[in-house]
Formats: structure tokens, C-alpha cells, sequence
């Protein structure tokens, strides 16, 4: 799918991915896997509940602009001189499908730095990391998903069995998990063990 602020630029791409062999462009959101986005001022443009990947064309980003777009699904940032390029514009299309990142280099060195920034300041004083699950949980669920009971998770870490009850508690409740094999398989899923 093609989204742009202006029509002209969104019948420009239109036409110039319109030709390839294989690349379907699709009026309808949830059709779309990767949507190519072109906004003039802000991101109002991707405010979208779609699944679909972006790849946005755009220059001189700030940070919180960045971060907008990577919550609704940034995977391929290209420069709007780069986007003129065919060839260019394909490869980036193909990443995205494949769910290859693409930034460039001063946008994926800001980012880096923002979730060093987010690690110290938010996740570590509340005992989180960027995996979204404590030190404590990842070691308990790497336990449990060793085969272990509670009683000999909590004789391994040195735990009560109330604390290793507990720390299973709250990350189901925070992750809307069912059940011990359903955060086993959510963490594996995930790759948080």
C-alpha cells in the first residue's frame, strides 16, 4: 500500500511500483503487508491499527518522530533523495516484507542511545529489562522451562517458595498469560530464554 500527504507523490510511487512483476499495491489497509509512507508534516499519516510493515520515506527525523513511526510498525527509514531510486525503493519494500531492519546510520545510533536512555531511567528502577520481563522472572521461567517445580526453582535461586509463587503471579498478570506452560511458550516464542 502507498500512503502520502500529497496526491502527487503517492501517484508518483503508484507509477513507478506499478510496473514490477510481482509487487500487488492494495487500496485496503488490511490487505497491505508493507505500507510505503510519505508524510509531509508530522506522522498523522501512520496513526494506523494495521499489522502491515512501513517502510517511510522521510528526512531529518527528530527523535520522538522515530519512535512514533517504530510504534506503528517503522521497519526501512529511506531519504526521500534515495526513494527516487527504483532499485532503492524495491530493496527497501523487500526488507520490510522479510522484516529486515533498515535505518540510517545517525537515526539507528539515536535509537540505540534512546533505549540506553530508557533502560537506566525507566526499566532498571522498576527491576525490568528492554525484553520486557525483570532478571527475576528470566530466571525463573528459564527454570521452569528446564523442567523444575517451584519448590526447586526457589532451592536453586535461594528463593521462598512464596517469592517464586509470586514472581509467576505477576508476570502472568502483567502479560495476560493463562498459565506456567503458557509463559514458557510466550518466553521461547519471544525469545526472552
Amino acid at each position: 500500500m502507498v500512503r502520502a500527504s500529497d496526491p502527487l507523490i503517492a501517484s508518483g510511487l503508484v507509477a513507478m511500483l506499478s510496473p514490477v512483476t510481482g509487487l500487488d499495491i492494495v487500496d485496503d489497509v488490511s490487505d497491505a503487508d508493507v505500507i510505503v509512507a510519505v508524510p509531509d508534516d508530522g506522522l498523522h499519516l501512520l496513526l494506523t491499527n494495521s499489522y502491515a510493515r512501513l517502510v517511510l520515506i522521510a528526512d531529518g527525523l527528530r527523535q520522538a518522530e522515530l519512535w512514533t513511526a517504530i510504534e506503528h510498525g517503522l521497519i526501512v527509514l529511506v531519504s526521500r533523495a534515495e526513494a527516487t531510486n527504483r532499485a532503492r525503493l524495491l530493496r527497501a519494500i523487500t526488507d520490510a516484507s522479510k522484516g529486515r531492519g533498515d535505518l540510517p546510520a545517525e537515526q539507528l545510533g539515536a535509537m540505540l542511545q534512546s533505549l540506553k536512555h530508557l533502560q537506566e531511567n525507566t526499566l532498571a528502577p522498576r527491576d525490568l529489562t528492554l525484553s520486557g520481563l525483570s532478571l527475576r522472572e528470566t530466571e525463573v521461567i528459564r527454570l521452569l522451562a528446564d523442567g523444575m517445580d517451584t519448590a526447586e526453582i526457589a532451592e536453586r535461586l535461594i528463593y521462598s517458595e512464596r517469592t517464586v509463587k509470586n514472581v509467576l503471579h505477576n508476570m502472568l498478570s502483567r502479560l495476560n498469560l493463562r498459565n506456567r506452560a503458557h509463559a514458557v511458550a510466550y518466553a521461547l516464542r519471544h525469545g526472552l530464554i
